[in-house]
């Protein structure tokens, strides 16, 4: 059993007290987001086969974490969103800087095929334009060098709320959104960046894959975030299959997630989760 914690919000920042007393008390129940009188009841018994893969954009939980969680035994590895942007998309966010030392401690507790960069969503604006991604981008591979090697990039989805919010703020002059696809293909300029992004990932010695993208990405290939590959690598465990409950586009392996959708106070504007 593969446990997603989480997609739906950043429990290893926010809940990770609750997390703990989950993981000694062995379950999570957990309310269908379409539904929440129907509860699922999750083990996350590592006699169960319990994979944990964590989602956040501060890591610094696990990493303290990280000796305890080994010993239990627990086995996890742990995706960590950076993107550096202005505080404006992402008011809640902990500073790049604090993010990275954070992803280098808890690479040398783990290994670094145990941490995983996020640069996702590429989101195209006027303050976040493809020379800014460039240097933006450069400089974070360059900091991770050695402590990563994945990076996942996506592109932004249009998603309601998000398309709320940052319609408000192009309203109030904060920003003007850049368009990232033209006829149902990327534009020019994305593609002259993501070939580029490509490059500088390759130089800090790191893969790069994209997440869910339809058509894909040039010179990148598609990749799973829930990956079946890197557990049996890790652990010598046979992963489940393609999770169909995903986008059709999404290669992840199936899990359990336990988090809840609306319950993330991080305020980035072009999150599909936050309600």
């Amino acid at each position: 059993m593969i446990i997603s914690v989480s997609r739906r919000c950043d429990i290893p920042r926010f809940q990770f007290d609750w997390f703990l007393e989950r993981l000694d008390a062995g379950f999570a129940d957990v309310p269908n987001p379409f539904n929440a009188a129907q509860v699922r009841r999750v083990s996350l018994l590592p006699q169960d086969g319990a994979v944990f893969v964590f989602w956040t954009r501060d890591p610094r939980n696990i990493a303290a974490h990280a000796e305890e969680f080994e010993g239990r035994p627990c086995r996890f590895y742990t995706m960590v969103t950076v993107t550096g942007y202005p505080q404006v998309l992402e008011s809640g966010a902990v500073p790049a800087e604090t993010a990275v030392a954070a992803m280098r401690l808890l690479a040398e507790k783990t290994g670094s095929r145990r941490v995983i960069w996020r640069y996702d969503p590429v989101f195209l604006s006027s303050i976040t334009d493809p020379e800014f991604h460039r240097r933006n981008f450069k400089s974070l591979a360059h900091s991770l060098k050695g402590s990563v090697q994945r990076v996942i990039i996506s592109l932004y989805d249009e998603y309601g709320g998000a398309k709320r919010r940052i319609a408000a703020l192009e309203k109030a002059g904060a920003f003007s959104m850049l368009p990232l696809r033209a006829d149902g293909a990327p534009v020019p300029e994305l593609n002259a960046l993501i070939a580029d992004l490509a490059s500088m990932a390759h130089e800090a010695g790191m893969e790069i894959q994209s997440c869910a993208e339809d058509p894909a990405l040039p010179g990148i290939g598609a990749g799973a975030c829930i990956d079946g590959d890197l557990i049996r690598e890790l652990w010598g465990m046979e992963a489940p299959a393609r999770d169909k409950h995903q986008r059709p586009q999404c290669l992840c392996a199936e899990a359990a997630d336990i988090g809840r959708y609306g319950s993330c106070p991080a305020g980035c504007v072009y999150c599909y989760a936050s309600r």
